[in-house]
């Protein structure tokens, strides 16, 4: 398919209002971007040179000295019409997604829906970043003001090309900060395409800049820059380490969205038919290449063999192919990288004694990875220990709940986890047990924009979505009226 047909498309980095392309940059040198299903070249964008993404950041700068000065109901107005814009273009964009990124395009038209819902969301709470007036026990007057936090940078995946930005602009332009993307070279046509409505929709020259090219270069521009007061990463957990330590010496407020290992939790008194359909949901979405996606599926005893059945049912009746097909259930993995993990797992998992339920036990070459289901799996696979990003659901068994919930917190990680019972006190004692900053119960999709998204331990810090998405965006001022008389 010519993307170039769609009125979305766009190759070009945007900086200070300015679409760059290849003429404009250094080097001459662009990235080729893909269609995994396919391998067929889409097209390509440039690679920045370093003078260039310095000046984003200057230019970012410049236009935060009046963006701060547009009223929450100016910015809202422009989000808003953003938002119009990503809907009226909702199919385009979808398909673009779709192209670069292989998810089917009923998915891909979810998460363009998801992705305007922040900001829309972000319109409105953007008018919400109330202060305070606190009493105080002497004459004086106590004044808390919230001011935007400055410029800020966003570095996102590939995986959620649209919702992964949208979740970090939204607010960042709300709350009246500048912002410097750097989409995945893997999917950045997505990001262009959204840079490009929302020019359309009125985001003034400098507030939005996207930049293209080298990760370790812009990376370590964005990090080392004192101009830039924030940033917000989606990606692994050694990456997000490596950007906190490089943005140390700058002292930046961080949000770090890292990697994940999420357990499920299934007991014997939950409803079996929902408990299934939604792991199912969790598990396969995206191809499993969700930071969320069911990773290890806990199965208590009285119920394992029946699960095991209707879910391994389930999954049989899914169909793997190219996205554009309104048919196909799950779309190609990104890479081939990505497919020879999966087979790593189940190598691992089979030579250590689980057992193939449906699926197979080597999976297709380039991108394509067949939905598989193990059972019989242990805490000593790889499966158990690694996120596997991809359509491998490895099943376990569990006797009593205290059992369950020290396998699910047997990990470094502490994204999202979920817990499928009927037993009102069992949700509670085991949510409040689980060391996860997101649980699900009784539902595998947990993300909306009215909810704050984030982890624990080494699955990050900070928050996006909610009114905690836009603090995270917000200084506190305080200001001391004293001797009032």
């Amino acid at each position: 398919m010519d993307v170039t047909a769609l009125s979305v498309f766009e190759n070009r980095c945007l900086i200070n209002g300015q679409w760059i392309g290849t003429g404009e940059t250094a080097s001459g040198q662009r990235i080729d971007v893909t269609n995994p299903a396919t391998g067929e070249l889409l097209s390509s964008v440039p690679v920045l040179s370093e003078a260039q993404i310095h000046e984003s950041v200057l230019t970012a700068q410049a236009a935060q000295v009046l963006w701060k000065k547009y009223s929450p109901q100016q910015r809202a107005d422009i989000l808003k019409k953003w938002f119009n814009l990503m809907h009226e273009h909702k199919d385009e964009l979808a398909t673009l997604l779709t192209l670069e990124q292989g998810k089917p395009l009923k998915e891909s038209r979810g998460e363009i829906t998801y992705a305007a819902s922040y900001l829309e969301w972000y319109a409105e709470e953007g008018k919400r970043a109330y202060g305070d007036i606190i009493p105080s026990a002497d004459s004086s007057e106590v004044l808390v003001f919230k001011e935007p936090v400055g410029v800020c940078a966003a570095i996102t995946p590939w995986n959620f090309p649209a919702g992964m930005i949208t979740r970090k602009v939204a607010p960042a332009l709300a709350a009246g900060c500048t912002m410097i993307l750097k989409p995945a070279s893997e999917t950045p046509l997505t990001a262009l395409a959204l840079a490009k409505l929302a020019t359309e929709a009125g985001v003034p020259a400098g507030v939005l800049n996207v930049v293209t090219g080298s990760s370790t270069l812009i990376g370590k521009i964005l990090t080392e820059s004192p101009v830039v007061k924030k940033l917000s990463f989606t990606g692994s957990t050694p990456i997000g380490a490596k950007l906190m330590e490089q943005s140390a010496p700058t002292i930046k407020k961080l949000s770090l969205e890292l990697g994940g290992n999420a357990p499920v939790l299934v007991f014997n008194d939950c409803n079996l038919e929902q408990a299934v359909q939604q792991v199912l949901d969790c598990k396969f979405r995206n191809a499993g290449q969700t930071c969320v996606c069911a990773n290890r599926i806990y199965i208590q005893s009285g119920i394992y063999d029946e699960f095991l059945e209707k879910l391994a049912q389930k999954v049989s009746q899914l169909k793997v192919g190219n996205g554009l097909d309104e048919s196909t259930t799950v779309g190609p993995l990104i890479n081939a990288k990505a497919t020879l993990k999966v087979q790593e797992q189940i190598d691992d998992a089979l030579a250590k004694g689980a057992e193939l339920v449906t699926g197979t036990a080597v999976q297709q070459p380039g991108n394509w990875c067949v939905p598989t289901v193990l059972k019989n799996v242990s805490q000593d696979m790889l499966c158990a220990k690694e996120e596997t990003f991809g359509p491998l659901a490895p099943v376990f068994v569990f006797e009593t709940e205290d059992e369950a919930v020290q396998y699910a917190n047997d990990t470094e990680f502490g994204l999202a986890s979920y817990v499928f019972t009927q037993d009102l006190n069992r949700f509670i004692r085991v949510s409040r047990a689980l060391e996860y900053g997101m649980v699900g119960v009784n539902t595998g999709i947990l993300s909306n924009e009215a909810a704050p998204f984030g982890g624990v331990k080494a699955s990050g810090l900070g928050r996006e979505g909610a009114k905690y998405g836009l603090e995270d965006y917000l200084e506190i001022k305080y200001v001391c009226v004293g001797n009032i008389t």
